[in-house]
């Protein structure tokens, strides 16, 4: 299992950026490697939302299917990853000094045979937590331009 973090402070409270994150159809603006969501039957926010998303990394595509398993306003969002590739993350917003934010991004995914298994979780290391981290810096955008 793969294991990624990646992490940025946002010039914005925690209330200014959650509102940047808890509207799911949103994360395709700032998520270079989100193509496309929609939803499932169900709620469309907070916990027990399930949606497919359209990822694209380099060559690669599928639908990745998930449910948001922690809903916590202004402190965290889960997501449970149940489609081709498994696994949890979750999006953590900490207060810091200034009314800035810390953002932080952790998952843990398991990749499929056919795209490497374990060995292709460590090397899908590197390119997903470049891509990720300029995921980040466009939310730091969106949130600051909220404020």
């Amino acid at each position: 299992m793969a294991r990624i973090r990646v992490g940025i402070t946002i010039d914005a409270s925690p209330k200014v950026v959650w509102r940047s994150v808890e509207d799911i159809t949103t994360h395709v603006e700032w998520m270079a490697d989100a193509e496309a969501i929609r939803f499932l039957p169900g709620p469309r926010s907070g916990v027990g939302t399930r949606f497919e998303c359209d990822t694209a990394v380099g060559p690669l595509r599928l639908t990745d299917v998930m449910e948001i398993t922690e809903w916590k306003p202004n402190r965290a969002m889960g997501v449970r990853h149940t489609g081709i590739v498994t696994g949890d993350g979750v999006f953590t917003l900490r207060k810091r000094r200034g009314g800035r934010t810390r953002f932080e991004w952790t998952e843990r995914l398991q990749f499929p045979w056919w795209m490497g298994g374990p060995i292709g979780g460590l090397v899908g290391k590197v390119p997903l937590r470049a891509i990720w981290r300029g995921n980040l810096r466009r939310l730091k955008a969106h949130a600051e331009a909220q404020r």
